[in-house]
């Protein structure tokens, strides 16, 4: 498995392919954009919502995008989006903001190697927790995080579209 950061590119536009990748990962996890609503159409996720959503993401100098491939130059199995601090100061500790694996890869440990590259990249920081929110009605979810030892924390609604949120926790 391969883990490389994303890069904001110089003129704001993602590389074609690249995009077109990363448009595929985000159609192929049908279910959990018609949870989410970050889509107006799971069934139609385009390309331009794809390059509006990252180039939101990596403006922010808090924020870091890994993309995860299965192998050096191989198939995009997924991404991650990270947070090195919270907008609320008094949380100390960073945050993954999504963790995405293409849809026909679930279960085949691509997940659990991402979110552990993304807890060691926070370790080798020097920072002693993560956290994340996973929205109520993804059970999966839920049980994903769960299974890798994230601990309920709190809930409340997400900052951007305010829906029922579980927070969870990790020492690392």
């Amino acid at each position: 498995m391969i883990i490389e950061p994303l890069a904001a590119p110089r003129d704001g536009v993602l590389p074609e392919p690249l995009l077109a990748e990363l448009t595929a990962l985000h159609a192929a996890n049908r279910e959990f954009f018609a949870i989410s609503g970050d889509f107006p159409d799971p069934d139609d996720i385009r390309p331009e919502q794809i390059s509006a959503s990252l180039s939101e993401e990596l403006v922010n100098p808090d924020t870091e995008v890994l993309l995860c491939r299965t192998e050096a130059g191989g198939p995009l199995a997924g991404i991650a989006i990270t947070l090195a601090h919270h907008p609320n100061p008094a949380d100390p500790d960073p945050w993954i903001g999504l963790l995405l694996i293409d849809g026909r890869m679930h279960r085949s440990g691509y997940g659990r190697a991402l979110t552990g590259a993304v807890e060691e990249r926070f370790r080798a920081a020097g920072r002693t927790a993560v956290r994340l929110a996973v929205l109520d009605a993804n059970t999966k979810g839920l049980a994903f995080w769960s299974a890798l030892g994230y601990e309920v924390l709190d809930h409340r609604p997400d900052l951007q579209h305010g829906r029922p949120c579980t927070v969870m926790r990790k020492k690392l």
